[in-house]
């Protein structure tokens, strides 16, 4: 009967308000169930015990959104009345023109702001006045009227340029691509904050833009043409990458081969330098008269002995650091590869650094407290790589520092052990800080090797 009045809409007794809480009321029933349900013929024990609960009640006819799930809580229907919803007018704060639109709302529901508002941003355009125009604006290319209607419709369609492009009346003002427009707009706001802050009239200062037309119609027109490349030309230039790589390949070994005879003439050199030596040795020895022979034999052992100890090259780690910090530095690779890439590769280290290397570079940015990821913002990307280079050059000089400082402590040893009773005094210019001190706290001994 009370939905027979609510369709007739005819008045009924009044009822409280049908809530979640009158839904899901988990209180037990005062009265019990009389019958007992029967599991039909046919039906498995686990399929009868998913459709009926322990007290075997019924299932409930609406989902619930309870923990305890759908066996123990029920929704209970009752003959509540259920809240009323109204068809509400309402309007749209980012709209000028005082549009009134309508939807359906509960009538307990606040009036509130229309939700959708918020995501309206609008530019900040700039303006200018006559006089700005006829004292800094003023250009050969472009005349007052065809710069009105250009910045008329970066506000009408919020600086898309593409659309700008398309929607540009070229019967009055002209034909003007798309890269005319963007210098043209890009030209006046630089102008004008440049102006504005001079004038301390800017407020906060902001960067200007500056957009270069001549590289972007480059680069579109390189882009037309590796877009418009066949197939044949694209497996010609594939052919020549393989044969750049082979040619690579042809040079690294030729220089390898180069190395190694190298290596083999100057072995030869050496054993030949030995072998006249000796020649030399059994000359002498045999001219000298025999009284005479034991000790100019003794002395001419001695002074080949100090000969060679003179022409032997000294195994130094000088040579070696000092080659190794002029070609210190990381070389970053340039990507300008056909594919598309984010700029955040530019910041990869490249495969040739070595992991002590790296270990010792990522040592050197928590000792200057440097973020190891910041943001790969174009200007941040240089900056960020020319630091790291300076820091692996600064972790080869202090590794150099501490070689010369432990070759300096050896030389003189081994001067003090030839010389008995002589010390060498090392000059205040040859003088460094201990490494420990100067690398501040770093391992820098053999790190970057």
């Amino acid at each position: 009967m009370a939905d027979v009045r609510d369709i007739l809409e005819l008045e009924r007794p009044v009822t409280p308000e049908l809530t979640k809480e009158a839904l899901l009321n988990s209180k037990k029933r005062t009265v019990e169930r009389k019958i007992v349900a029967k599991r039909p013929e046919g039906m498995h024990r686990e399929v009868f015990a998913l459709l009926y609960n322990d007290n075997k009640d019924a299932p409930p006819l609406l989902p619930t959104d309870t923990v305890s799930g759908y066996k123990k809580t029920k929704a209970r229907l009752g003959m509540k009345k259920v809240r009323r919803w109204e068809w509400a007018p309402f309007v749209n704060p980012a709209r000028t023109d005082g549009a009134v639109f309508h939807h359906w709302k509960r009538v307990t529901d606040e009036p509130k702001e229309y939700p959708f508002a918020r995501f309206n941003k609008q530019l900040d355009i700039p303006t200018y006045t006559l006089n700005d125009y006829n004292a800094h604006l003023k250009t050969t290319k472009w005349t007052k009227q065809q710069t009105d209607h250009l910045f008329d419709l970066a506000k009408r369609f919020d600086v898309r340029f593409i659309i700008m492009c398309d929607r540009w009346e070229r019967a009055n003002y002209g034909i003007k691509s798309v890269e005319d427009l963007k210098e043209r707009y890009y030209e006046v706001v630089g102008i004008l904050n440049k102006v504005r802050n001079a004038n301390g009239q800017g407020g906060v200062e902001k960067k200007v833009y500056v957009f270069d037309a001549e590289h972007e119609r480059r680069r579109k027109e390189q882009l037309k043409k590796l877009f418009d490349r066949t197939s044949k030309q694209v497996e010609e230039e594939q052919q020549l990458l393989n044969e750049l790589k082979k040619i690579e390949a042809r040079k690294k070994e030729r220089e390898r081969k180069t190395q190694d005879l190298q290596k083999l003439i100057s072995q030869a050199d050496q054993q030949q330098t030995e072998h006249h030596q000796k020649e030399q040795q059994q000359h002498h020895s045999q001219t000298q008269p025999h009284g005479t022979q034991n000790t100019s034999h003794k002395k001419q052992d001695k002074k080949l002995n100090k000969k060679k100890i003179q022409q032997q090259p000294r195994t130094s780690k000088v040579d070696s650091v000092v080659s190794a910090v002029e070609s210190a530095g990381i070389k970053f690779t340039d990507l300008r590869g056909t594919g598309v890439s984010l700029r955040s590769q530019k910041m990869k280290l490249p495969a040739n650094v070595g992991q002590k290397k790296a270990k010792a570079l990522e040592q050197a940015l928590q000792e200057f407290k440097v973020d190891p990821n910041p943001p790969p913002v174009e200007d941040i990307c240089v900056a960020f790589n020319e630091l790291r280079s300076d820091m692996v050059l600064l972790c080869e000089l202090r590794t150099a520092l501490a070689t010369c400082n432990f070759e300096l402590e050896s030389l003189k040893h081994q001067y003090e052990a030839l010389c008995p009773g002589k010390t060498l005094n090392i000059p205040a210019a040859l003088v460094n800080p201990p490494a420990d001190e100067s690398a501040g706290g770093m391992d820098v001994e053999g790190s970057m090797v």
